[in-house]
């Protein structure tokens, strides 16, 4: 069929004592940890650094041996919302109709690098270090999944994008193979291809899926288990379609209360300026539609492959997006904030031969930092360092609360403040710092509270009243919000210290 006449199916689906110190816009100190290795122009470890802790804890899953190891596909999309699953059927018909879709799933940092490192480290931002998207070095390289299973003896290669303002031309740290995309074309785009640096013709997300699939043929003749990092740069602005695709005809959107929200006033400042519009934000839903398309086929021939080699039921499969994105919600056209089009983010696993092969909702509450110690616990590896995430496949593990956070950086020229959210089920607090990142990529300023959002999720499920709006002190107390700051604090603090 022609790109125009492709048919859809049907969419599926620190502690502070008193709390009330934030509200009078008081500060909390905020230390950020000191991490090793990891610079693009260093080895592994980095010159002259010191080992990060050993995690005492032991694995969420019994340990797999020798051949029982799964082989690990993780598929990681590029600004991808949750709400476009009218683009993804062959995937959902995989993973959604033979695993398990999180559908509280949230990115912990709703920006690029930052929240990569996340998934790679298991750790919040400001426990990994890296909180823009200029210093891939800030990541202790030795910390990451990839690291831990390849020491484990997984074969293990990447394939697409890596992290931002990483050198094309140096080589991506405990990977045996990788085609590494400078994360700029859609077509025709330079890539580190084993260490030498090229032009590659071709659409990005097929170039990177022909390479993985080589990858994971030639497991043929290999005993060692796998692990495939697929990440690609679909749904990514500027937002290019493979050609067969580029005028492909996407259900028309009717938008959502957010998008059309009547009143601001209750927003932080940078919010109340923001005027992108629903047309906009229709435009840039059908741009980012269309590139999935490109990511569906992929999916396909993966599931195939894997079926092919007979690998299907013990391949943990993980597909999700680096974060969201809003179209207009609020006036906001990007990401970066902390409302629910930029946080939440499509979430499915499947692996059947570790009880992920039917069809299943889980309706945790879910963020990026799990993904390491998931796929740690598939493996049978104990992670070293301590992880803010735990082990999805420990099915009794849940949280009452989630954090998510962001750093302001003025050479990105973002009009918003460094901020930090408490994300629940059914509610959410955040707050605005006056803290920014300086050229180091470090955070600056005292902290001081600069305004403060909770909306109840439950009556509210929009964003579209702010609750601490012109609250009083009762109004606080009967929302709760000096247990919610105190919980905040303590999730910013240095890994739980």
């Amino acid at each position: 069929m022609s790109g125009g006449e492709r048919r859809r199916g049907p969419g599926r689906r620190a502690v502070m004592t008193g709390a009330a110190v934030a509200a009078t816009g008081a500060a909390i100190p905020f230390v950020l940890k000191a991490t090793g290795g990891g610079s693009p122009t260093a080895t592994a470890t980095g010159p002259g650094r010191t080992a990060a802790p050993v995690a005492s804890r032991p694995p969420a899953s019994p340990v797999p041996r020798g051949s029982d190891r799964p082989n690990i596909l993780l598929v990681l999309t590029d600004d991808q919302p949750k709400d476009t699953d009218w683009a993804l059927p062959q995937t959902l018909d995989w993973l959604g109709g033979h695993g398990t879709t999180f559908g509280r799933a949230h990115a912990n940092t709703p920006l690029c690098a930052p929240s990569r490192a996340s998934i790679m480290s298991g750790r919040y931002a400001h426990n990994h270090g890296l909180l823009d998207t200029r210093h891939p070095g800030h990541l202790d390289q030795r910390t990451t999944v990839q690291c831990r299973l390849h020491e484990a003896g997984y074969r293990t290669g990447l394939f697409g994008k890596y992290l931002n303002y990483w050198p094309t031309g140096h080589n991506p740290p405990h990977f045996d193979e990788w085609l590494l995309q400078e994360p700029v074309r859609y077509y025709n785009g330079h890539y580190n291809d084993n260490g030498t640096v090229r032009t590659l013709p071709g659409y990005n997300t097929t170039v990177i899926k022909d390479r993985a699939l080589d990858f994971i043929e030639r497991s043929r003749d290999d005993s060692r288990p796998w692990f495939a990092f697929v990440a690609t740069r679909s749904a990514h602005e500027v937002n290019i379609p493979e050609r067969r695709y580029a005028h492909t005809r996407v259900p028309e959107w009717q938008g959502r209360p957010s998008v059309f929200e009547p009143s601001k006033g209750d927003k932080p400042p940078y919010l109340r300026r923001a005027h992108h519009t629903f047309a906009e934000g229709s435009a840039l839903r059908t741009r980012q539609l269309r590139t999935l398309l490109s990511v569906d086929d992929a999916m396909r021939d993966f599931r195939d492959k894997l079926r092919a080699l007979g690998q299907l039921d013990n391949t943990l499969v993980l597909f999700t997006s680096d974060h969201g994105l809003c179209w207009g919600d609020h006036g906001w056209l990007r990401k970066s904030v902390p409302y629910r089009p930029s946080l939440e983010v499509p979430f499915h696993l499947s692996w059947p031969a570790g009880g992920h092969g039917d069809a299943r909702a889980d309706d945790r509450l879910t963020g990026h930092v799990d993904i390491a110690p998931t796929l740690l616990a598939a493996a049978g590896v104990a992670p070293d360092t301590p992880q803010d995430g735990h082990s999805l496949l420990d099915r009794d593990s849940d949280r009452s609360h989630l954090l998510a956070e962001w750093w302001w950086n003025r050479q990105d020229k973002q009009p918003i403040h460094t901020w930090a959210s408490y994300v629940g089920k059914t509610e959410q607090y955040t707050e605005y710092y006056r803290t920014r990142l300086g050229t180091d990529g470090r955070p600056h300023g005292d902290g001081k509270v600069l305004f403060r959002e909770y909306y109840d999720l439950r009556a509210d499920p929009y964003q579209l009243r702010n609750r601490l709006h012109g609250a009083g002190p009762e109004d606080e107390q009967r929302l709760g919000i000096p247990a919610l700051a105190a919980g905040l604090a303590k999730a910013r603090l240095r890994d739980g210290n």
